[in-house]
Order: C-alpha cells, then structure tokens, then sequence
C-alpha cells in the first residue's frame, strides 16, 4: 500500500509541473489521438469519411499582393469572409474557402458535436451538411448549402518573417466577429497539445487569441490567410503566445478532406504512448525513453511484424526513437508500401523486426 502512494504522489507531481497549453476555443484538450485507427473487418461499421467535393482544386496562392494602409482595410476585406462556428460543445471560428459553401476551422471546434450551426458575416445561419476532419492535424472542413460566398484570400507562409504584423480575426469568446492585431513572434514552432499530438511548423503571434478564436483565420497586412488559429499558452504569468498553423502545412491536409473526406498516410497500426523514467519505473521497461506500444490493430503491419502492446519501441530505420511523437512522425515521412525496420524491447530482451507500411484506412 505504501508503494502505491509514492507512486500517486509522484505522478501527481508530475501533473502539476506540465506546461498547460490550451486550445482556444475554450473547450479543453482532446483526448489523446488515434493516430492509427484499427483497419475495417466485415463486422466494423462503414466509414463514414465522405468527400466534400470530389472535384475540387485548391484556390492559388498570393504572395505579391501589395499590404493594405491599416487594420481597418484588413478587416473591411477579411470579415465578410469569416463565420462564427456554434455547436453543442461550444463556439469557434472559421474561414470561407470556396464560394460555394467549404469552410475551414479546427477539429477541435466540431470533434464530437452533434449540431453544427455556421453564421456568416451578413447575420444568415446554416447548417453544416458534411463534416471532414484530421485530427492529428487539428483541422476540419465543413460544407454548407450556400453559394457566391465570399472567400477569402490564401497567403503564403514560406515568406512571413519575424516582426510582421498581422490580425487574428474571429468568434471571440462567441460574442461575434472580432479582430485582434500583433506581429509574428516565431515562425516553425512545435508544441505537444497531448500525448503523442504536436502540432507543427506553427506561427506564434502575441495578436491576442481568446475562447472561440479557434478556426479563425490569421491574415497578413495584405488580408491574405497566411495561418488557422489553432492554440494558445495558458498559465499564470505568460501573455501573448498564441498560436496558428501555418496555411502552407494545413493546405495539403485540407485538400485530402476535400477531395477524400479522410487524410492518407502511411501506417502502421499502432497507439503509443511515451516512455520516460517515471513510466519506466511504473511499469518496470528496460528502456527509460521510446514509444511504448498501448494498443495494436489486429492484420495491421505491426500485427504481421510481431508488434504487441507493452513493446517499446526504440529505433525506425537505424533512426532513434525517444518519444511516440518521433515515431509517427517518422513513419510519416516514409512512403505506403515501404518496408522499416523496427528495434524494439520486450521485456528485457531487445529485438529487430519490418514492417511494410500499408495506407491508413478510412476512419
């Protein structure tokens, strides 16, 4: 009994000492991701991935747009493009696309809602006919019935530099369109928002994000949409972080929910969790880093290549692993139909195994 609470206490400790960062739409973290669902069988349900648009073809990118005379042009052409999100959960923000009705905003903001209401700029209200998300990527694409939408324009992200200045336009705390201004802070940030979830190549700005803000776009001084509003740094003492994912990363992403209604990535049929030394002590592993397998998709490649829960993993492709984030990651960066080898301890005994990387099934 004694070891137990010694145990407790130090986890709790632990708990305590975590940096709390937040996603702001007001609404707490997400549970963690299954960043590789279990393949269908014949007893699973259908997917219920549909495409938005089958025949879809992203809006080009500006980039030698002249920068407007002040916030106020800003805002008179990026409002009528942004919509308040309301849901059973909450409120959030998001940004029109296409004209005809596709809208983009985080998962976050409709993970899990049963009712999904969209109010443009103009006061009029729709609701959401079709629902695409990523949540490894905390994006998501809703489709209204509406057309001759204004959408809005898309920047690129590969030219910001630090110091420029920049709004953050959106549902604020669910009172109605807002703008907030600031500068870029940081360009290609990485932050962990749960376990084995980092959102990367983010815009850190000090433009104030607040609940509901999530999905909003964050535009430059010409009004182009160079970010998504995704997160912010919430603790006592901390001001000004927030945090965008760059259009650049999320449109690739936003492409395939179009077209397909799910992302495509290698997989390899695995939930994870990290290793570290209080994990290692708890659960008395070999290893005091890695990527501690949790759950393993039955006829996955994992499941072919031998893979079982409690496995650490500890190397991809003579590549070391220290945490479940750099495992997917790293097996995001091979190609369907490549074969890794994977070192992995089970037990106190270490072992080398492949695994042919299939593509992820539909969710």
């Amino acid at each position: 009994m004694k070891k137990i609470n010694i145990k407790i206490l130090a986890l709790s400790l632990i708990l305590i000492l975590v940096l709390s960062i937040t996603l702001s739409a007001g609404c707490s973290l997400p549970p963690p991701v299954d960043t590789s669902p279990p393949p269908t069988s014949p007893s699973a349900p259908p997917s219920t991935a549909t495409p938005i648009d089958p025949g879809w073809t992203a809006p080009p990118t500006e980039s030698n747009a002249p920068p407007l005379p002040d916030y106020v042009a800003v805002v008179a052409k990026v409002k009528p493009s942004v919509v308040a999100i309301k849901t059973d959960l909450g409120a959030g923000s998001g940004w029109i696309i296409h004209e005809d009705g596709i809208i983009i905003t985080n998962n976050h903001v409709v993970a899990g809602a049963e009712t999904i209401t969209i109010t443009l700029d103009d006061g009029s209200t729709f609701p959401a006919e079709a629902v695409s998300t990523d949540p490894l990527t905390d994006l998501a694409v809703v489709k209204i019935d509406a057309q001759d939408l204004p959408a809005a324009d898309i920047g690129d992200s590969s030219v910001l530099k630090i110091g420029e200045q920049v709004a953050a336009i959106g549902n604020s705390l669910g009172l109605g369109i807002s703008m907030k201004g600031g500068w870029i802070s940081r360009l290609g940030v990485s932050i962990p928002v749960s376990e084995g979830q980092t959102l990367d190549d983010l815009i850190e700005t000090d433009a104030a994000i607040n609940p509901g803000n999530s999905g909003g776009p964050l535009v430059n001084m010409a009004g182009e949409v160079i970010g998504i509003t995704s997160a912010k740094i919430s603790m006592v003492g901390v001001e000004g972080m927030g945090y965008a994912i760059s259009i650049n990363t999320a449109i690739p992403i936003i492409d395939q929910l179009i077209l397909r209604g799910y992302v495509i990535r290698p997989y390899l049929g695995v939930q994870l969790s990290d290793v570290n030394p209080t994990t290692a002590w708890w659960y008395n592993l070999a290893v005091d880093t890695g990527a501690l397998v949790t759950y393993v998709a039955p006829g996955s490649p994992a499941d072919e290549a031998g893979l079982a829960q409690g496995d650490v993993i500890v190397s991809l492709d003579d590549e070391e692993i220290s945490t479940a984030q750099e495992l997917i990651k790293g097996i995001h960066t091979h190609q369907i139909g490549q074969t890794v080898e994977i070192v992995f301890w089970r037990g106190d005994t270490e072992n080398t195994t492949d695994a042919t990387l299939t593509e992820s099934p539909p969710p």
